[in-house]
């Protein structure tokens, strides 16, 4: 069993991407988080943006964008490889 650890706070939301190689998670610390799915590695920063907590996360098809949703009613499009809002 595989735990990821690196939230400060409950995890919200999860994702698979379509490859299965990684997880995406949301949490209650307003951030995202994308993980290695074969070890308990963190794939990076966490991605930053939300001003509230993070009700959930979705991979495009390609796996190369992740949408996110917040409590502060925005939707953020971002960018797996440079990590940046759309």
């Amino acid at each position: 069993m595989i735990v990821h650890e690196g939230h400060t706070d409950a995890v919200t939301s999860v994702a698979y991407s379509p490859d299965g190689k990684s997880v995406a998670s949301g949490s209650w610390d307003n951030t995202i988080r994308i993980w290695d799915a074969q070890s308990p590695s963190i794939n990076g920063e966490p991605l930053t943006g939300h001003s509230n907590w993070i009700s959930s996360v979705s991979y495009s098809p390609l796996g190369n964008i992740i949408a996110s949703g917040s409590d502060d009613n925005t939707i953020r499009i971002w960018d797996i490889n440079t990590r940046r809002q759309l």
